[in-house]
């Protein structure tokens, strides 16, 4: 049967701020756009409800928090009525498009009489608890497999330090190097203005950006854009098996090109030679790409030249014990390429049951 939200549950506000909450010594939490926040010593809500972002960032974000909880004043709560399960209400709002409820430029908001006559299928009890069920235990799924892929990598990168000591302080003392000195060092070309020309894109030659890097694993396996042949001529072909580091707006994350690809002068390739190798020194920068990124200048957007890239001290432990530890990091990735298969078609079907139940 399909109702309307506004029948099913009531809103509720709160007037707390983010100084009245302590990280420590209150009794009862509370919860903001991205989850715990700390504790008070009173509670506002005593029974599970559904907690909705009405202003700023994550707005539009459901969750469902306990009873005698309470969120903070960019929240509003979402009461069930008797016979709604706070659970299956959580689906219900998660499953809906709120986005174009969305007011104000500067600050996005969000309010419950713009959104309270949008239509869902409640059924009877026994219907929600048994929807629920299934939803939580895909989810469940979901979770573990994310956990394990997070594992792998504290893995990985236990045994890198476990044979090259830690990184930042070279605590093992081995040998350093900077990248041109470890192999062809350069950025990508992009000359032709401007960048987004339609007479560049659309054709064969795989475009690889920062965000593709970004999002990537250890590889970079898919392109979403292609150069046409201008673009190509304007720009440069890398081979597969580069090292890719973005030097703007995702500042020194890497990945390593799955097939032959252009990228533009925002990521700087890298070929190791015979005193290092690319999965060593990928491993190596995720220990200090939050360090670079924090000492980025911003103006736009976040930005390290070159130049920065260029005078890194680079560890050099034993070429045997390097190509050692990317033979486990080979090993290790096999896993991880199953669990992300695993969590894909979880995601999969738990998207499927939530349109079936829901759209």
């Amino acid at each position: 049967m399909r109702v309307k939200l506004g029948d099913v549950c009531e809103r509720g506000t709160s007037n707390l701020k983010l100084s009245d909450v302590s990280e420590k010594n209150g009794e009862f939490s509370v919860f903001g756009a991205s989850g715990y926040i700390g504790s008070v010593d009173f509670y506002q809500q005593g029974y599970p409800y559904v907690a909705v972002v009405k202003d700023g960032a994550g707005i539009g974000r459901a969750m469902l928090c306990p009873g005698k909880t309470s969120v903070i004043g960019t929240m509003q709560y979402l009461l069930p009525k008797d016979n709604i399960l706070p659970k299956y209400l959580f689906y219900v709002v998660k499953y809906m498009n709120l986005e174009k409820y969305f007011t104000g430029a500067t600050i996005p908001h969000i309010y419950f009489k713009d959104y309270k006559n949008e239509e869902s299928n409640f059924g009877f009890w026994e219907r929600q608890v048994e929807i629920v069920s299934v939803l939580s235990k895909c989810e469940k799924v979901i979770d573990l497999c994310k956990q394990e892929l997070q594992l792998l990598d504290k893995l990985i990168k236990a045994r890198f330090v476990e044979l090259f000591g830690d990184p930042v302080s070279n605590s093992y003392g081995l040998p350093e190097a900077t990248l041109p000195d470890l192999g062809e060092f350069g950025r990508g070309v992009s000359k032709h203005r401007p960048r987004n020309d339609i007479k560049l894109l659309g054709g064969k030659y795989p475009l690889i950006q920062t965000g593709d890097v970004a999002n990537a694993g250890l590889y970079i396996t898919s392109y979403s854009s292609t150069y046409s042949e201008l673009g190509l001529k304007q720009s440069k072909m890398w081979d597969k098996g580069t090292l890719c580091i973005t030097i703007a707006a995702n500042i020194a994350k890497t990945a390593i090109l799955e097939f032959d690809a252009c990228f533009p002068d925002s990521v700087v390739g890298f070929i190791a030679n015979e005193r290092t190798n690319n999965i060593f020194v990928h491993y190596w920068f995720s220990f200090f790409q939050a360090i670079l990124e924090s000492q980025a200048p911003e103006s736009a957007q976040k930005n390290i030249n070159l130049k920065i890239l260029s005078e890194l001290k680079v560890i050099v432990p034993e070429k045997r014990k390097q190509d050692q530890f990317a033979s486990f990091v080979k090993l290790t990735d096999k896993s991880k390429v199953a669990v992300q298969k695993a969590l894909d078609e979880a995601q999969l079907l738990f998207d499927s049951l939530m349109q079936e139940y829901f759209g």
